[in-house]
């Protein structure tokens, strides 16, 4: 498998380039990156683009969307719930569809919550591109538009992601990859929802309204995510630390 990945400078967001072998086919996850680097690589290894697959919407990850199709007249594929927030799509996956692209196949997993339409993409069951669902040591916010809910997300993570063997690697839509074993042993929030690591209960507020901090961790940008629970609904959300006040 090749691989290669560009980083965004300004949104810590990955464009990844997956290709079966020199003078082969490749896919591209997700655009929000410069092109520079990806488009270099397709040269050097003279692999010819076949899909763009989108792991979700949101700006960061579509930015180039566009300019791949029209250079390579490849389609750009993503959840069809998602359909109406892309300005363009031109395949709808759903969860266990497969792609068939040279010697590789991808498989679509849906994973929501982060967004109603979030999918990962499994290649070779051997690496996994998790989009803003699992980072190494953190997990997706549910804050974000067209978010799912924190249930949603947890099920994903644990019941979807973490259900492959642990040394699949992951592959996040934001900085640097890891392992599920490693996520498994060491992230914070799927400690807690193992039992491995007790919630907390410090007094909040969180986006001004009361809550308890249950979980908090490092995220991908170098700030920190928070697991709160509102204190008038009850209701249990991933938020931005800094949205977050302890107290």
């Amino acid at each position: 498998m090749i691989l290669a990945r560009s980083t965004s400078a300004d949104w810590l967001s990955n464009s990844w380039l997956v290709g079966d072998a020199p003078g082969g086919s490749a896919v591209l996850i997700d655009s929000g990156a410069p092109m520079e680097p990806i488009l270099a690589r397709l040269a050097a290894e003279r692999l010819t683009l076949t899909h763009v697959l989108c792991t979700h919407h949101h700006h960061d990850h579509v930015l180039h969307n566009a300019d791949y199709r029209e250079r390579f007249g490849c389609p750009v594929c993503g959840h069809g719930a998602e359909r109406e927030r892309f300005a363009e799509l031109d395949v709808e996956l759903a969860d266990g569809d497969e792609l068939r692209v040279g010697a590789l196949t991808v498989r679509a997993l849906h994973i929501p919550g982060h967004t109603q339409g979030q999918l990962a993409f499994l290649v070779d069951e051997a690496a996994v591109f998790t989009g803003d669902t699992l980072f190494r040591g953190s997990v997706g916010g549910t804050r974000a538009p067209g978010h799912g809910t924190f249930a949603e997300l947890q099920h994903s993570v644990l019941e979807v992601l973490l259900r492959l063997p642990r040394e699949t690697a992951v592959h996040p839509g934001h900085t640097d990859s890891t392992t599920i074993g490693r996520e498994w042993e060491e992230n914070p929030f799927v400690r807690a929802w193992t039992g491995r690591q007790a919630l907390g209960e410090a007094p909040c507020t969180a986006f001004g309204r009361p809550a308890t901090l249950l979980v908090e961790a490092r995220d991908y940008d170098g700030g920190t995510k928070c697991q709160v629970r509102f204190a008038d609904t009850g209701e249990v959300d991933l938020v931005p630390g800094s949205r977050v006040v302890r107290g």
